[in-house]
């Protein structure tokens, strides 16, 4: 017997794995862009104090649109801003700056520190969109940061600008938009370089419309750069002096607060599991615990003080979102087979281990400082921990 599968539903909104925050966040921008109606640099839909509240939020008060104000009738009046970014309000306040000041920027940082994350929110609270991006890799061409042809056109035609493809660059130069470059140090240096005289001079070149007007295509108003680089990755390809002049440089921190990077993986290990259909079964207890381990193997020393020798392994709340929802799909998916706190060490070993085995041995020397001295204080989790430590010694 054979069966056919139902057709597709051509009417259904497309679904994604991850909404850009442009779409996502659609509500607040367009509430955002009502309530604060000061002065905006050239082609920004929102004020540069907009923006800082878009990634911080309003604290939790609401905020009130003035009663002249104009909005589509699914914009409400009153809005609770929701903050996106758990970091520095004076970090992201500089970052505004920079952008407004129609300067390149770049976001540093260990990996996992949500350098990307917030370079999409500012492009999107900027210009409206995040998507005009090029990812940095060791195979990353300069056509990708400038232009390319359709070559259909381009043997019918001979060069024309109806034949250029331009890149993501290219396009948020021409509407005056912020263009994003992901990892840039692990571009070779030449491709690099490339950005250095579209920085400085706020156009390329297209040598093959020499003579025409169309030889050179000027940034608009408006256009800026963000780009993105993982401190691990600094020596991959060094960016030269004169590509580091024409950035400022912005350090991304992982979060100091315990209950505030808790409350982050909770919400952001919660959301992935709920999209995925599963119910959401980590406990508060459980999820303290796996924070405060990836805190103290990522600063090298406990809450309470003791050294820790850290493994060459970036422990980032990234991780510890991604370790938070799988525990939680374990749960949802096998009820019953095993408590969720017993599966934490094989996935902190499997964390550790990512950059060199050897880091298991580090692992296994925190189960025998902190986790071993922490069970001894009486806390039921780390002593329900420390009786586990033969996961780790498979």
């Amino acid at each position: 017997m054979t069966t056919t599968a139902p057709p597709a539903d051509t009417t259904a909104p497309a679904r994604r794995q991850v909404t850009p925050p442009e779409d996502r966040y659609a509500t607040e921008l367009a509430f955002l862009a009502a309530h604060d109606t000061g002065p905006r640099p050239p082609s920004w839909r929102l004020t540069p104090r907009a923006v800082v509240t878009f990634v911080m939020g309003s604290g939790g008060q609401p905020l009130k649109l003035p009663e002249d104000a104009v909005v589509p009738g699914d914009v409400p009046r009153r809005l609770v801003v929701e903050g996106k970014f758990v970091g520095d309000r004076a970090l992201v306040e500089r970052c505004v700056v920079t952008l407004a000041g129609e300067r390149g920027l770049l976001l540093v940082g260990e990996p996992g520190t949500a350098k990307s994350m917030l370079s999409e929110l500012l492009s999107a609270a900027v210009c409206g969109t995040s998507g005009l991006v090029v990812q940095g890799t060791a195979g990353t061409t300069e056509d990708q940061l400038k232009y390319g042809w359709n070559y259909a056109l381009l043997l019918a035609q001979g060069p024309s600008r109806q034949a250029l493809v331009p890149s993501p660059v290219l396009t948020a130069m021409s509407r005056g938009a912020v263009a994003r470059v992901e990892e840039v140090t692990r571009c070779l240096p030449e491709v690099q370089d490339s950005l250095v005289s579209l920085l400085s001079e706020r156009r390329i070149a297209i040598p093959e419309l020499a003579g025409g007007e169309d030889a050179l295509a000027h940034a608009a108003p408006g256009f800026t750069l963000i780009a993105t680089a993982n401190l691990r990755d600094k020596g991959v390809s060094e960016m030269s002096a004169a590509l580091k002049r024409r950035f400022n440089f912005e350090t991304v921190g992982p979060i100091g607060d315990l209950d505030a990077e808790t409350a982050l993986v909770r919400s952001q290990s919660r959301a992935a599991v709920e999209r995925a259909g599963a119910p959401y079964q980590v406990d508060d207890a459980v999820l303290e615990a796996l924070v405060t381990a990836f805190r103290d193997l990522r600063e090298g020393r406990s809450a309470e003080g003791w050294e820790v020798e850290r493994p060459s392994t970036v422990m980032s709340t990234a991780e510890a979102v991604s370790v938070a929802g799988a525990l939680a799909l374990a749960a949802a998916y096998f009820p019953g087979d095993r408590d969720v706190l017993g599966l934490l060490p094989g996935h902190l070993l499997g964390v550790v281990r990512k950059d060199d085995p050897a880091d298991a041995a580090r692992l296994l020397g925190y189960w025998d400082g902190p986790v071993r001295r922490r069970a001894e204080q009486g806390s039921p989790t780390w002593r329900t921990l420390w009786e586990l430590r033969t996961v780790l010694e498979g």
